[in-house]
Order: structure tokens, then C-alpha cells, then sequence
């Protein structure tokens, strides 16, 4: 499994043609108490950039956009009971969204995480 970063600080880990989508503990750690969480129905289309998810907590709202093309085919439902989690295990458990790779040239346009580490620090 290969995991690629957006500037949007999105994570996909990419395992064959399946896509697991969610935010970087940096995101995360920037939107404080996470206390909702809205997912796209299964079977959305998204296409790159396209808003995926969206996020509140205690200090915003913030919109998790879709780091590569593809077809909704799972949502982690668990984080609608308890948005928490989104604080607790960003880049695991807590995962947003499973898709169908539609153009794996897309992943060319992300960075790997020594580049997405690197990024930050210019933050």
C-alpha cells in the first residue's frame, strides 16, 4: 500500500485500484475538537478537488476535498457517532471515505510523505 498527500492536507492510501481517503494529523490538530462529520453517499462520483466530506469543530468548518478522481464505494460511518475519532487516529482509523481509482495519474500530481513532511514546515 502506497499513502500520498494533497496541499489540501488530505491522505489516500492507495492498495490496487482501492483508494482510502481521509486528513492528516496536521489538519486535524489545526481544526481543534472535532465534533461532526458529514460523508457522500456510496456510489458518488467525485472528481479531483470536489468536496468529499465535510468537517466542524469547536473552532470551524472545513471541507475535505477528494485528492483523486474516483466512485464513493464505502464511508467510515463510524465517524458520524463519534466525530471524535477524527482527533484520536486521523491517518488510521479514521479514515473518510474508500473509492475506486478512476485516473491513477492523479496520484502523480500528490506528494509522498518525506515531501508532504516538508510542506508543513513551510507552514
Amino acid at each position: 500500500m502506497t499513502t500520498y498527500y494533497s496541499k489540501d492536507h488530505e491522505w489516500v492510501a492507495v492498495d490496487g485500484d482501492v483508494a482510502t481517503v481521509g486528513i492528516t494529523d496536521y489538519a486535524q490538530s489545526q481544526l481543534g475538537d472535532v465534533v461532526f462529520v458529514e460523508l457522500p453517499e456510496v456510489g458518488k462520483t467525485l472528481a479531483q478537488g470536489d468536496e468529499a466530506a465535510v468537517v466542524e469543530s469547536v473552532k470551524a468548518a472545513s471541507e475535505v476535498y477528494a485528492p483523486i478522481s474516483g466512485d464513493v464505494s464505502e464511508t467510515n460511518d463510524a465517524l458520524v457517532e463519534e466525530p471524535a475519532k477524527v482527533n484520536e487516529d486521523p491517518e488510521g482509523s479514521a479514515w473518510f471515505v474508500k473509492m475506486k481509482v478512476a485516473n491513477p495519474g492523479e496520484l502523480e500530481e500528490l506528494m509522498d510523505e518525506a515531501a508532504y513532511k516538508a510542506f508543513v514546515e513551510t507552514l
